[in-house]
């Protein structure tokens, strides 16, 4: 390299004698040798760039190769002898990450296992909310549905799914829990208040990823925040077996029975319902629980202050057993509150002929004579007037 420095140096020295000996030659002559030294000196300034770029490169690459072999002669100290494919592997550039392969990776399904919430979270990165959200009216008028996030596919809870919920804006004191939540369909206490019960209606007409505020009629209540995050594939109703039916029915007839002791009517009146929409599934004449927890239904339902609808209830326990005490009296109690008193006292005479001992019967029935006597009173007192 030094060398080539040295003959560039004494080209331009050779290029400036040259010139000052042409300064007293014609101008044509001294243009035209200008112009040939020109030309030699960027051959020789082209010549010794290339030659110090060259050198450059070559003493680089022996270094980087000089850094290598020695990586190589230190996996083999510390390994020993490597196979080829370690070998080809030490030759890549350590500071590039190495990627695996994605089809590799050992992933647990979402909301499973890890991240239990990972599914909700990956959903609501690709699902964007709905610019006019969707309004969805329940059949039954329990509840209203606003869609602000739609769900994925097409599958929904059933009976048995464990579903990942995020709930947020319910009110206090209604038995369930605020944000992440495990819940499953058809089972467990946080279905026994009526948010419950509405809550659960609903995750049965979600799908993965959906989110919704849940809203109950009237306005009353602030509406609350629903996401279903993920669950696990249940089965409806039609698809349970027989003995699957009657043992989810006595469960149901067990919890309903423990609130109505607890001073809870309203939720053991839907513990009653849940079980016999199981067993009205089944082929006639059905189980005989049928009959108890419709009889169950009717006391709960006196005490929610619904007579006509405990008089509808006693009248499905008569026709399979017309001589049913408890389904007679409570009859006849919810026929005298709505004023239906001669059917009411037939009711409890009837209840005096199976147990005349029947105290509660006997009042009852001493109430609904005094009211009935009362009835004729004002009636007789109207006509008189009307036609006296």
């Amino acid at each position: 390299m030094a060398g080539h420095i040295q003959r560039y140096s004494e080209d331009r020295q050779r290029c400036r004698s040259e010139t000052e000996a042409l300064k007293s030659t014609p101008q044509s002559l001294n243009l035209e040798s200008l112009s040939k030294m020109e030309k030699k000196s960027q051959s020789s300034l082209k010549l010794a760039s290339s030659t110090l770029l060259g050198e450059k490169d070559i003493l680089q690459q022996q270094e980087v190769q000089q850094g290598l072999d020695s990586s190589r002669e230190d996996l083999a100290l510390d390994s020993g002898a490597l196979p080829a494919e370690a070998l080809s592997a030490a030759d890549s550039d350590p500071l590039i990450p190495q990627t695996e392969d994605p089809q590799g990776l050992d992933r647990a399904p979402a909301g499973m296992r890890g991240d239990p919430l990972e599914h909700c979270r990956s959903s609501n990165e690709i699902a964007e909310p709905l610019q006019s959200p969707i309004l969805w009216h329940c059949p039954d008028g329990s509840f209203v549905k606003r869609i602000m996030v739609q769900g994925q596919g097409l599958d929904k809870p059933k009976g048995g799914s464990q579903c990942q919920v995020l709930v947020s804006g319910l009110p206090p004191g209604v038995g369930l829990p605020e944000g992440w939540t495990e819940l499953t369909v058809g089972s467990g206490p946080w279905r026994d208040s009526l948010w419950g019960e509405v809550l659960e209606k609903c995750l049965e007409t979600m799908c993965s990823g959906e989110q919704a505020e849940l809203l109950l009629p009237g306005g009353a209540e602030p509406p609350a925040l629903i996401t279903l995050a993920s669950f696990t594939m249940g089965k409806d109703s039609w698809e349970l077996s027989v003995r699957e039916k009657e043992e989810l029915a006595s469960e149901e007839r067990a919890r309903g029975t423990e609130l109505f002791r607890a001073g809870n009517p309203e939720a053991a009146a839907r513990c009653y319902s849940r079980a016999l929409r199981l067993l009205m599934t089944l082929p006639p004449p059905g189980p005989p629980d049928r009959t108890i927890l419709h009889a169950n239904l009717a006391a709960c339902q006196l005490q929610l202050g619904q007579p006509t609808l405990a008089a509808q209830s006693c009248d499905r326990v008569l026709e399979r057993d017309p001589r049913h005490v408890k389904a007679l009296y409570r009859r006849g109690v919810a026929r005298a509150a709505f004023g239906e008193l001669d059917g009411a006292a037939d009711d409890l005479r009837r209840v005096l002929e199976v147990e005349p001992g029947n105290r509660a019967a006997r009042e009852e029935l001493g109430r609904v004579v005094i009211r009935g006597r009362e009835q004729d009173a004002g009636l007789a007192r109207g006509l008189r007037k009307m036609f006296g």
